[in-house]
């Protein structure tokens, strides 16, 4: 008997005691849909007031949509590296470190994402940003346009827009819809326009094959330098963009917490911020994310007419989110909420579509996710958990939600506050976010919040213990009692 077909029989078998999507009679299709720097609320469907995103709506509609979906943070300031290998690793932030350079062994000792559906019968594609030391034409059976971290970003992309202090008058030498810059123009083709032009290729000759697929689908957008065609841009004129509330022209902290003046990310807008370069970037981040969002709409009707939309199972998430002039800053090298939540919607026979569920999960429990659906015992390298129990109804296996950036910054979250941690600044920040979600209002220096800070640190640190995770936080364990 096959692999696959021995798979099949034991779903069957064992169909009346397994979660949702563990059942099936035959193995689902699996389509994950993955942006690059995509901020939690920048889903019309969500709520935004500006963005538009008609086709993630379209899976919004369909979707189970986890409201309190997070990544861990990073070991570096490429975020989406930590991210993308937490991802396929299918291990939390400090122990996906510690294979970070060995990944490529990880990855013929099949301890990969990719490799776990190969075993399980499936035919795996991949197109769009990789970000990993495994080699990504071998991890999937076929890669297509294999991309880095980031399109070239050009000097012109920096500091701008730059304001005259005497004139007002404004200087920008850079354009987002100009193929001069390259960048995401570079090769001809828009390369969101290129992921799903390879998207539609590996669904037409999927309908063609009675072999499950798995399909790992990674736009670089909207990462910068965020373009997009000019028609685009154009849905968002400059004096319409509205200023974030939590706007700062500088954050205090910045340089303590590795975010300062010198991170790339943070050059991109002029110091300090001005609205007008704020809206400016924002605007461009739009774009690219209604952009994007047209080749989305392609992918999910390129699904459809596959004819097995009914037994596939869709994924969309983002490595992170961004802060693009939130709290006077422009990266994601933060642990705020715009930066290390992001959006997670599941698609599925067994998800209920419309539904939300607002307990916490990580984006990389899909990994795992897919693993169940695949008919893959959960192997004991894996950390993350599977969100299947959580579409049955079950809760969060999660009571909290960690936050680390380098030895630099940590942060716990609960349902009501978030306790931030600036070990180098010898500074604690707390937030209760249920009144205040946009983290503007620091708690940390009220008596009247004494206690829940000691509690949080506390519990933070015996976190810190169970992410295998050696940052001593020094002096401010005595701030606290601890």
């Amino acid at each position: 008997m096959s692999r696959l077909a021995f798979l099949i029989l034991v779903a069957t078998v064992s169909s009346s005691s397994c979660p949702p999507g563990a059942g099936a009679a035959e193995p689902p299709n699996i389509v994950f849909i993955f942006s690059d720097d995509q901020c939690f609320d920048t889903v019309a469907a969500f709520g935004h007031p500006e963005v538009e995103t008609p086709n993630l709506d379209r899976i919004a509609k369909r979707a189970t949509t986890f409201t309190r979906a997070y990544n861990m943070g990073s070991w570096s300031g490429a975020v989406c590296v930590a991210s993308r290998m937490m991802l396929n690793s299918g291990r939390f932030l400090w122990d996906a470190e510690t294979v970070y350079q060995t990944a490529e062994q990880e990855r013929q000792a099949g301890r990969w994402w990719s490799e776990s559906m190969k075993a399980a019968g499936y035919r795996t594609y991949m197109t769009g940003k990789w970000h990993c030391r495994a080699d990504a034409q071998k991890s999937f059976d076929v890669a297509r346009d294999v991309r880095g971290g980031m399109p070239s970003q050009t000097p012109a992309g920096y500091n701008r827009p730059l304001i005259d202090p005497e004139t007002g008058a404004v200087t920008d030498p850079w354009s987002p819809s100009d193929p001069k810059f390259g960048g995401f123009w570079e090769g001809g083709t828009h390369w969101s326009e290129v992921v799903a032009n390879h998207s539609v290729d590996f669904l037409s000759e999927a309908s063609a094959i009675d072999q499950p697929f798995f399909m790992y689908l990674a736009f670089n957008a909207p990462h910068d330098p965020r373009q997009s065609p000019a028609e685009y841009v154009a849905k968002y004129p400059v004096d319409q963009v509205k200023l974030p509330k939590n706007f700062l022209p500088e954050y205090p902290y910045a340089e303590a917490m590795a975010a300062g003046r010198r991170l790339r990310d943070e050059k991109l807008a002029p110091f300090p911020r001005t609205p007008l370069a704020v809206k400016t970037n924002r605007q461009e981040y739009y774009a690219i994310i209604t952009h994007m969002d047209a080749m989305i709409g392609r992918i999910l009707d390129a699904v459809k007419a596959t004819g097995k939309q009914d037994n596939t199972w869709i994924f969309f998430t983002a490595d992170h989110g961004l802060a693009c002039g939130q709290h006077g800053l422009m990266g994601k090298q933060n642990l705020y909420d715009h930066s290390v939540r992001v959006p997670l919607m599941v698609i599925g026979p067994d998800a209920k579509a419309g539904q939300t569920i607002d307990h916490p999960v990580y984006l990389q429990d899909i990994m795992p996710t897919t693993l169940e659906l695949a008919g893959i015992k959960q192997p004991e390298h894996v950390q993350f958990n599977s969100l299947l129990p959580m579409l049955g109804g079950a809760d969060s296996p999660y009571d909290v939600v960690y936050g680390a950036y380098l030895d630099k910054q940590r942060s716990i979250r609960t349902e009501n506050y978030k306790l931030i941690v600036y070990p180098i600044a010898n500074k604690m920040r707390l937030y209760d976010m249920k009144q205040d979600p946009l983290e503007m209002n620091d708690l940390a220096g009220s008596a009247s919040h004494a206690k829940t800070v000691k509690r949080l640190f506390s519990r933070l640190e015996t976190l810190q213990a169970e992410m295998n995770d050696g940052l001593n936080l020094g002096e401010l364990s005595r701030y606290t009692g601890s």
